[in-house]
């Protein structure tokens, strides 16, 4: 539906700032190393990478947590395909999305391979990426998703702006789609997210940000459920 695609402004016309929430998609400083430093490092990747990992995100945005996971999964040397699902409730028009990375040259090479299948939705099959973007409310969707994270990418806007998309019920429900042992990262490290976190069954640590940001998040699911 036409109502539920990103509505979007350009800020040095490079960085895409949702209208919706008022929030950049990524850091003004270099979002690429961003994501190496709160998604990747913040999930022990790529070291903890194997044979099925799955890698589940609130928040698909430009897909440049997923073209910088993808890019660390095949220079790693896996020779099976990554599972990544994401969840996104606006989802971005292709134009603006190559628009977007654009600015990250590095992972172009990634970008350009899916684009050229990328419809805009739903999912693609692209050899050693299997990717399913799961369009709507998460609070609706997450809790009736088959599937268990080995890690978690939680990228909603700001927990300020899209307060939605931390609450306890949702957080919860990233816990109960963790595989245990299975790890979460955040770049907030806002009191009510880490206690929410917490509250779910993680373990949970504060850890040095990136660029700007003096703290992030990082958690990991108890090795074996307790229920």
């Amino acid at each position: 539906m036409a109502d539920q695609q990103a509505q979007l402004s350009w800020r040095e016309d490079r960085i895409p700032v949702s209208d919706q929430f008022d929030d950049p998609y990524f850091s003004v400083q270099d979002g690429l190393a961003e994501t190496g430093h709160v998604f990747l490092s913040g999930n022990d990747l790529p070291a903890r990478f194997a044979p099925g990992f799955h890698v589940a995100e609130l928040g698909f945005g430009t897909g440049l947590n997923m073209l910088a996971t993808w890019r660390a999964w095949e220079e790693s040397g896996q020779q099976t395909a990554l599972r990544f699902t994401s969840f996104e409730a606006y989802p971005m028009a292709p134009a603006d999305m190559r628009k977007a990375l654009a600015a990250f040259p590095d992972i172009q090479p990634w970008a350009d391979r899916f684009l050229a299948q990328w419809q805009g939705s739903g999912g693609c099959d692209l050899g050693t990426l299997q990717l399913e973007v799961v369009t709507g409310d998460a609070r609706l969707s997450l809790p009736e998703w088959t599937g268990k994270a080995d890690a978690w990418f939680l990228d909603g806007f700001s927990p300020a702006k899209n307060p939605e998309l931390w609450q306890q019920d949702l957080l919860q429900a990233v816990a109960d789609h963790t595989r245990p042992g299975g790890t979460a990262a955040t770049y907030t490290a806002a009191g009510f997210v880490r206690r929410g976190l917490e509250a779910a069954g993680f373990t949970v640590t504060r850890v040095p940000g990136f660029g700007r940001k003096r703290h992030m998040t990082k958690a990991v699911r108890a090795e074996a459920n307790l229920e």
